[in-house]
């Protein structure tokens, strides 16, 4: 699967996920609850998909894989950017959206947090 597929249809199965594109064609920017947990665009025509993480994942995970980088046009401590690669871990990007979604979650007022969470416990 692309890493836009692949990262797209695991952060549209999450509760109150919406998608929109604020920049124009070819940057999708989904949001959990109107705050941004994933972008997913095009960088000199390669795939690529930014993503929230601690700072201290982040730069591990920049240090193990070479496809992953710092946020581009993010906050370099708090976002990574994946480029799509041959050896991509499918499993791992799945894990980063779950995990980016959880991070912006942690974030939202109680009450949202609150429906989000019956939300999924009717899943």
């Amino acid at each position: 699967m692309t890493l836009h597929k692949l990262a797209s249809s695991t952060a549209s199965k999450l509760p109150e996920v919406t998608m929109t594109q604020p920049f124009g064609d070819g940057c999708d920017v989904f949001k959990v609850m109107d705050k941004v947990f994933m972008l997913s665009f095009y960088l000199q025509g390669k795939a690529a998909i930014n993503l929230k993480v601690t700072p201290d994942h982040g730069a591990m995970l920049r240090d193990i894989y070479p496809y992953i980088r710092t946020g581009w046009h993010m906050n370099k401590q708090h976002w990574i950017s994946i480029y799509a690669d041959d050896v991509l871990d499918e499993s791992l990007v799945e894990d980063l959206v779950l995990n980016s979604y959880e991070l912006v979650v942690a974030k939202l007022k109680k009450a949202e947090r609150m429906r989000i969470e019956v939300l999924r416990s009717v899943e």
